[in-house]
């Protein structure tokens, strides 16, 4: 699936747009947990209307430092918590409605689950995502533009100015088709309080939506678009004046449903669909956001973070301890000389994007003999091949001002062919 009007790498003479700082830290990154939380959780329910009763949210042993737990121990950089869904009900207490944690039971209307995590990433090191939906199904204001834009400001401002420094904030198009918001004065409260950010989708974003929720990119992965729209969510998205470098970032859960639901156990993707959809995003040079949500006590349910944990410590197993190449340039080839011979079975190539993205080609061969060939190689490109043992690759590029900044390799653990 394309990710839109992409817009072509530069050609001759051309200068390629480059990642801000901001954006080349957020590739690097590479891996983040989505926290789907709320008033959703403890009704069953994938959206509400906004008419559910606060006193239904009653986590009982809300515990975000777990959250956190959990995603570092899974290697996750970052985690991303819906501090606001559709239906309108805020994880903190705003004071822009009283449809709030305030209202609920939990801790006597005095808790404020998005202090909370945030507390618990300062602690751990990780960085801190907020979700905040433009649309709502509950404020009364929703149907005047200017009053609803008005509010939501306020909502974006106590965001923006009391959890301390976040690192992405997350406008979800849906239910927004043919709503024009105010993206400009969004943006100015982005731009004063919080412009370190990643802005995801919407406004004037710096990362874009993959465009399915799958968690799959494709190959070639483009940085460069016109548009951050695909053809199958075409109201999902914005035009762009001109060309812009926005890195796609890929959403899935880990079950079906996002928020955490009673009976869907069956649907708990598989230690190997993980790490399908780990090579088919991370390792094809885009972002992954896997849903892992709390369950009604306010943990992350025992099978989700086992399954989970399972996932990354294969992964880690496959890759975590590389073997970097020396990198020389010979005629039109890059020669990757380990130093010694290695057993190899995934080969990762990253791409000097301090220059913008550039390689629109590559193959890698091995005793002269093509053992990968792709398209993007951007941020990073993982290839599995056939086990084998090598002292050097040979990496063929294309692409006008092409050039690798690393090549390493991981191969199976002794013992294991």
């Amino acid at each position: 699936m394309t990710l839109g009007p992409s817009a072509p790498l530069a050609g001759p003479g051309e200068t390629p747009l480059v990642p801000t700082p901001g954006q080349l830290a957020w590739q690097e990154a590479g891996f983040g947990i989505f926290l789907h939380f709320g008033i959703n959780t403890f009704n069953g329910v994938e959206w509400s209307d906004g008419t559910l009763d606060p006193a239904t949210f009653r986590p009982s042993q809300l515990d975000a430092r777990q959250w956190v737990r959990t995603a570092a121990e899974a290697g996750a950089k970052y985690v991303v918590l819906t501090a606001k869904h559709h239906d309108g009900f805020c994880l903190w207490p705003t004071d822009t409605t009283a449809y709030s944690v305030a209202s609920s039971p939990w801790k006597d209307g005095a808790g404020d689950v998005v202090a909370e995590l945030a507390e618990a990433c300062g602690e751990a090191g990780l960085g801190l995502g907020l979700y905040l939906s433009p649309w709502d199904r509950n404020a009364d204001c929703y149907e005047e533009p200017a009053d609803y834009d008005s509010f939501y400001l306020r909502q974006l401002t106590e965001l923006c100015t009391r959890y301390g420094p976040l690192c992405e904030l997350w406008f979800d198009g849906a239910g927004s088709e043919g709503r024009t918001y105010d993206w400009d004065a969004v943006m100015a409260v982005i731009d004063r309080h919080q412009p370190a950010a990643m802005v995801f989708n919407m406004g004037r974003p710096t990362i874009r939506w993959v465009g399915n929720e799958e968690g799959l990119a494709a190959d070639p992965c483009h940085y460069v678009t016109h548009s951050t729209g695909i053809s199958l969510y075409d109201d999902r998205h914005t035009e762009l004046d001109s060309a812009a470098y926005l890195p796609p970032e890929c959403d899935v859960p880990l079950r079906d449903d996002w928020f955490w639901q009673p009976g869907n156990h069956d649907t708990l993707k598989s230690r190997e669909d993980l790490l399908e959809i780990w090579y088919s995003s991370v390792g094809l040079g885009a972002g992954l956001l896997l849903g892992v949500p709390p369950d009604r006590r306010g943990l992350i349910d025992e099978a989700d973070r086992a399954r989970l944990l399972s996932f990354t410590a294969e992964l880690e197993r496959r890759l975590g301890e590389p073997v970097p190449a020396a990198l020389t340039v010979e005629g039109d080839a890059v020669l990757a000389d380990f130093g010694r011979p290695v057993r190899v079975d995934h080969v990762e190539l990253r791409e000097d994007l301090a220059r913008g993205q550039c390689v629109d080609g590559h193959e890698v061969w091995a005793d002269g003999r093509p053992i990968a060939s792709g398209h993007t190689v951007g941020v990073r490109r993982v290839h599995r091949v056939e086990p084998l043992t090598v002292r050097e690759l040979r990496i063929r590029l294309t692409g006008p001002g092409a050039r690798l900044a690393s090549v390493s390799a991981a191969g199976p653990p002794p013992g294991v062919s």
